[in-house]
């Protein structure tokens, strides 16, 4: 059993890489999605009906608070004992016939599952719906090497065949309605009726046929892990369409591609996480396919399993004793369903694999603040709290929000010894209010600002990166002809 330190990370190896970089700044890409009205409309539809079905569930439980509160804890406990619980799991899933391998980032995960799959001679594999494996690239990485990967979640096909990217960790295609599906499905589909319509039903016919012969045929799945229990080695997807069941069953080889932080102590936590889970994320009592699997049994599903645990800047998140509890996330998607700001600008504007609240604090602390455009992350956020009142294991995000913007204007004073413009507004802050004579001047000055006011007495735009992008989205009010002391003065109240 090999022995892996997961503490403290002091390599810039350990931090994290792949689809786990904003492209450009939030705001910038913020400001293009806002214009797409379909996006809108589509991401408005979709988060709001599954908003409602799930506190429709969570209502019918009186204990969801102790439950929430449950999984906070367990999760707290295996992040504080993470390396034990690793370790137990992997002594326990390799005793069963399993083998793992241990990745430190994407590159490393993403080379160790090409070789897997070269071995077994395929050039085909089929995926079940993964989050891992999109952060790390595999897809891309796969192709580059000749090997054909087949997403076959039906929400991960249609982003396949459309070339797009994944705009939610629960529906990716969330951003498409059923006709742009079917326009897909017409073009990239070249077996598929020329007369399909837009009936779901007619569009989840068509994905099954399409994929059917890839099930029967492949003899290589990939998958991620909802769960990994430590006391018995076993891994655990959760799914609605079947599709999993699939692929976990039926090919020869197995690989799994698992976060480390997704191990759970035993079976018995379940309990509570298959009550959790369902609820927030698809606003279901239970989910359709519940799929466990404790290593290898002779002639039963694959004969050949293997797990690829997955650190890629993990171990960098651990580290932050205010951001820790970000690892907590059971990827339910139910802060993306409540969040104003994601509401309005649609999952790729965040650029990251996790988009939404949870991705604006867990990108960010896995890739280092300071990585390319992740900094601008944390302020994609109106700070509401409506993300940590959904959450089902009491992730504090906006605490986090905060702290990392906190990191952000550390890492910029890091980077320049140039005092900045909100440090000049802040001493500029500081100098006027310790003084009640230095106030009272000020304000004098304050009627001044009319002149910037047109005739609707509004400033509608101010010079500085700080007051231009206040205005750039909102007016701001017209000074009064005198300030405040003054007319108190002036009434003869002093």
């Amino acid at each position: 059993m090999s022995s892996t330190f997961v503490g403290m990370p002091t390599l810039p190896s350990q931090r994290g890489h792949g689809n786990l970089h904003a492209e450009e700044p939030f705001p910038q890409a913020a400001t293009r999605e806002l214009g797409n009205s379909q996006l809108r409309a589509n991401l408005r539809h979709a988060t709001h009906t599954i908003r409602d079905k799930r506190l429709n569930v969570v209502g019918e439980l009186p204990d969801w608070e102790d439950l929430r509160q449950a999984g906070s804890d367990t999760k707290d406990a295996v992040m504080a004992d993470l390396p034990a619980k690793l370790d137990e799991f992997e002594k326990n899933f390799t005793a069963r016939g399993g083998v793992v391998h241990w990745a430190r980032d994407a590159e490393e995960a993403n080379r160790i599952v090409t070789d897997l799959v070269r071995a077994t001679g395929s050039e085909e594999i089929v995926k079940v719906k993964s989050m891992a494996t999109q952060e790390i690239g595999l897809n891309e990485h796969l192709e580059e090497q000749g090997i054909a990967a087949f997403e076959t979640d039906l929400a991960e096909l249609i982003v396949q065949l459309g070339h797009d990217k994944p705009s939610h960790i629960l529906v990716p295609a969330i951003h498409k309605n059923r006709t742009e599906v079917r326009d897909i499905f017409l073009n990239e589909m070249p077996e598929v009726d020329p007369d399909l319509t837009d009936n779901p039903a007619e569009l989840a016919m068509a994905a099954r046929a399409h994929l059917r012969q890839k099930f029967l045929s492949a003899k290589v799945a990939i998958s991620g892990a909802n769960f990994a229990l430590a006391d018995t080695g076993t891994l655990g997807v959760v799914e609605s369409e079947g599709n999993g069941r699939m692929c976990l069953t039926l090919p020869e080889t197995l690989i799994t591609v698992m976060g480390i932080e997704k191990v759970l102590p035993s079976a018995q936590d379940l309990e509570v996480f298959m009550q959790l889970l369902p609820r927030s994320s698809t606003g279901e009592r239970m989910n359709p396919y519940t799929s466990l699997w404790t290593g290898v049994t002779e002639g039963d599903g694959p004969q050949n399993v293997h797990i690829v645990l997955l650190d890629n800047g993990r171990t960098n998140a651990l580290a932050d004793k205010y951001g820790r509890t970000a690892l907590n996330c059971i990827r339910c998607s139910a802060c993306m369903n409540v969040c104003p700001v994601y509401e309005r600008t649609g999952g790729h504007a965040y650029g990251s694999t996790y988009p939404g609240p949870i991705g604006a604090i867990l990108s960010p602390l896995m890739t280092g603040i300071e990585a390319e455009d992740n900094g601008s992350l944390p302020y994609a956020s109106s700070l509401c709290g409506a993300c940590y009142d959904a959450c089902p294991v009491k992730i504090n995000i906006p605490d986090i929000l905060v702290h990392l913007r906190g990191e952000d204007v550390k890492a910029q004073h890091a980077a320049s010894r140039v005092p900045t413009e909100m440090d000049l507004l802040m001493k500029g802050a500081e100098i006027a209010l310790s003084s009640g004579k230095v106030l009272n001047l000020m304000e004098k000055a304050l009627p001044l600002g009319r002149l910037a006011a047109g005739r609707d007495k509004k400033i509608k735009k101010l010079p500085g990166k700080l007051a231009g992008a206040w205005t750039s989205s909102r007016d701001i009010p017209a000074p009064p002809a005198q300030s405040f002391r003054d007319w108190w003065k002036k009434e003869g109240r002093s």
